[in-house]
């Protein structure tokens, strides 16, 4: 398997814990006897990249209503960049990310610079791979359109002793009420859980025994958390009832 075809598909567990600010910078500060920053940011200002995501759903909302409603296999549709600036010329991602109870799966493909209208634009470039054709078959069959776009600073950490086992930690999460991946001026922005930071673990086989115990002794509970969720509440596009 090439490294790029490494880098579209891949298939690990995750948790996430929605942290107090203060609460989630001494956890940081606990967590680097154990971990180092990923080399990718070490020498960046405050160790983190910004990250930008589009959502898709249908009339209907069933992707938020899946997800709030515990269903256990589920997935969603988003093109991912890394930049809040159109001008620079950075990778775009088609993205599924699905989940089957805790175990989580993502497949991703490179994508030219979409513009507005962003499905009609996306349909014409996209190929006969597998990925294609599940996007095509499901805005076909779904109706699928842009519902919001989510914006975040990611800082990732890797544990020094097992690669595989990662952590993210996400804040100044924003939500724009957009169908592009640039906002416009009138498109509706809120803040998503302002005051907490969302951890994020990440491992393919087991979860070491030292950060059990560092959670235990922060008294931390892992809970369901969906970014874009959170954004489609603050949105007031959707609700959990």
């Amino acid at each position: 398997m090439s490294n790029l075809e490494h880098m579209l598909k891949f298939e690990r567990f995750e948790f996430k814990y929605i942290l107090p600010k203060q609460l989630g910078e001494e956890f940081e500060s606990a967590l680097r006897y154990f971990m180092r920053f990923d080399p990718f940011v070490e020498q960046t200002p405050h160790h983190r990249y910004f990250v930008r995501s589009l959502y898709f759903d249908d009339p209907h909302f069933s992707s938020f209503y899946s997800k709030v409603d515990g269903i256990k296999t589920r997935a969603k549709f988003r093109i991912r960049t890394y930049t809040d600036k159109p001008s620079d010329e950075v990778v775009q991602f088609l993205e599924l990310k699905g989940r089957y109870n805790q175990f989580v799966y993502k497949r991703r493909m490179l994508i030219p610079t979409i513009e507005r209208p962003v499905c009609r634009h996306l349909l014409q470039c996209l190929g006969n791979n597998e990925l294609s054709q599940q996007f095509m078959f499901e805005y076909y069959r779904r109706q699928l359109a842009p519902v919001a776009l989510v914006d975040y600073w990611r800082r990732p950490y890797f544990s020094q002793y097992d690669p595989d086992f990662r952590l993210t930690f996400d804040e100044e999460l924003v939500t724009y009420q957009s169908d592009g991946l640039t906002p416009k001026r009138s498109d509706t922005k809120r803040r998503v859980l302002p005051g907490f930071k969302v951890m994020e673990v990440k491992f393919k086989r087991q979860i070491p025994a030292w950060f059990h115990r560092l959670v235990e002794s922060y008294e931390l509970k892992a809970k369901p958390c969906s970014k874009i969720c959170h954004a489609m509440e603050a949105l007031q596009l959707a609700e959990d009832i």
